[in-house]
């Protein structure tokens, strides 16, 4: 295929606007997914605490009366009075629909290509969200419910989507920087999501949280069908050169449309993945206990304004994101010059992913009432999980990139359960909304997090698995074959053409 004549008019690689690109669409759907946790303290009607209580009984921490007033900008919540279960039921509504469309998003985008999948995923979800308003005001906390349901579905397809574009476009030498670059945009968005938010509610009513980010949404839905592509072979944009070097560094690019059914067997009884599998269990339960409750805890426990609540709620994933693309640049770094070899830098960074946000986790809860403390301790924890990104979550375009959208799929789909599963238990153990009560929910983290980490570090690997090119496509000369045996093979190839010439 030639170059197009519109390729002169880009000077940056196809491959580089498509990480762009992404990057901005992981983000908005982040925004979309964790605006309603700062939107709901507005709401929903705030318990009515009518006495000063301090760290020193382990419960609330409530400011003066008198500093509770409109200069503050704290507020008495809204119109809804849902419980504290409730409220864990809507928040984590949205991964049930979630967890149901990764599998069948993953093996869509690796039969169609990824844009299409990722696209109209992030649209419908955009839909939902110009809606939530109306669904509340007619149908309450049930309709929520179930527009946050839907809205997973859509976006369900975003990850193992995001997986096959990169497998299709990202040579191994970037994979960690640019996959960190783009996974990264996941925290953005959800800075974004809380400080936009708290500048939006402190202003005008809820409503308008969604109007804007669905409108936002449907802007980038625009733009990337039209910049974006599945596959360097069908860039009309792309030039000779970019599309020669992916090829020499990817191989075959059509490799969709030929690839046998997924090998579920191989997959599932795969050591490595279960082990990939623990480790996302492990990094989610914590990530969606702070993506979901941390607005919470700052309204309810640490009283602070709905303002502070936004602006403190979202400085931990911007640490988180800066630490995600700064170590997937080291992460490369280290592997180049043969400092970790690509299964030792997955394991490191995937561990220190997980140790010290246990640990700086519960801290924060013994921090007690003093804000600023809590507010450094819960930085500390996502800033350290921002190496996560160029430890397990690139992984599964280690162990293989014919099938990465659906090991993508599972992972990140067992991984949502948690989505699911973390809010209600939250708001079960903490009816009260109490420091005691917190204080348990981030030592049952800190032990989730300690087993699933030992899990991965012993068992996790970077190697291409020989599942990755099922028999019904292997040929002589494949990767698979021992380099000794492919000598032997090139040998008797030559014996042949001389045997061939002589007579």
């Amino acid at each position: 295929m030639g170059q197009s004549k519109f390729a002169k008019y880009f000077c940056i690689p196809q491959r580089i606007i498509m990480a762009i690109i992404c990057f901005f669409g992981i983000s908005i759907a982040y925004v979309m997914r964790v605006c309603l946790s700062v939107a709901i303290t507005e709401m929903v009607a705030k318990p009515n605490h009518t006495e000063i209580v301090t760290e020193s009984n382990n419960s609330i921490c409530v400011a003066d009366p008198i500093m509770l007033g409109s200069s503050t900008g704290h507020s008495d919540g809204g119109e809804y009075h849902w419980t504290q279960e409730q409220q864990g039921w809507i928040l984590s509504s949205f991964y049930i629909g979630y967890v149901l469309t990764h599998l069948p998003g993953g093996v869509i985008a690796q039969k169609y290509g990824g844009k299409w999948t990722l696209g109209l995923g992030i649209l419908s979800t955009a839909i939902f969200t110009l809606l939530t308003p109306y669904a509340v005001q007619q149908g309450g906390h049930v309709a929520l419910i179930v527009l946050r349901i839907l809205m997973g579905l859509g976006e369900g397809t975003t990850f193992p989507a995001l997986s096959v574009l990169l497998a299709s476009w990202v040579p191994e030498k970037e994979r960690s920087k640019l996959g960190s670059f783009v996974f990264g945009g996941g925290q953005i968005g959800t800075v974004a999501g809380n400080l936009l938010s708290g500048m939006i509610l402190s202003s005008y009513s809820w409503p308008w949280v969604f109007y804007v980010f669905g409108v936002i949404s449907i802007i980038w839905f625009l733009i990337f069908v039209c910049i974006c592509y599945s596959n360097p072979d069908c860039h009309p944009f792309i030039t000779k050169e970019e599309r020669d070097y992916l090829e020499s560094e990817l191989g075959q690019l059509k490799r969709h449309k030929h690839l046998p059914a997924t090998p579920w067997t191989s997959i599932l009884t795969s050591v490595p993945m279960i082990a990939l599998v623990c480790a996302q269990i492990g990094h989610d339960w914590g990530f969606y206990i702070m993506v979901s409750d941390l607005p919470k805890y700052m309204s309810e426990v640490l009283q602070f304004s709905i303002k502070d609540n936004g602006t403190y709620s979202s400085l931990p994933y911007l640490v988180m994101w800066i630490v995600s693309v700064s170590t997937g640049w080291l992460s490369d770094f280290m592997i180049g010059r043969k400092f970790l070899t690509i299964t030792g830098a997955r394991k490191w960074f995937t561990a220190v992913a997980a140790i010290f946000p246990a640990i700086f986790i519960v801290l924060a809860s013994y921090a007690g009432c003093d804000k600023m403390l809590v507010v450094v301790m819960f930085t500390l924890a996502m800033g350290f999980m921002g190496t996560f990104y160029p430890g397990m979550k690139v992984n599964p375009l280690d162990l293989s990139p014919n099938y990465a959208g659906s090991i993508m799929a599972v992972t990140n789909g067992i991984g949502a359960l948690t989505g699911v599963a973390a809010p209600v238990f939250v708001g079960v153990m903490t009816p009260n909304s109490s420091l005691t009560e917190w204080r348990i929910v981030f030592w049952i983290t800190f032990v989730i997090f300690g087993v699933t980490t030992i899990i991965y570090s012993i068992w996790a690997s970077a190697e291409v698995q020989p599942w990755n090119t099922p028999k019904e496509i292997k040929s002589p000369g494949h990767d698979d074959v021992h380099e000794k045996d492919k000598l032997m093979i090139e040998l008797e190839s030559i014996k042949i053409e001389a045997m061939n010439f002589n007579e």
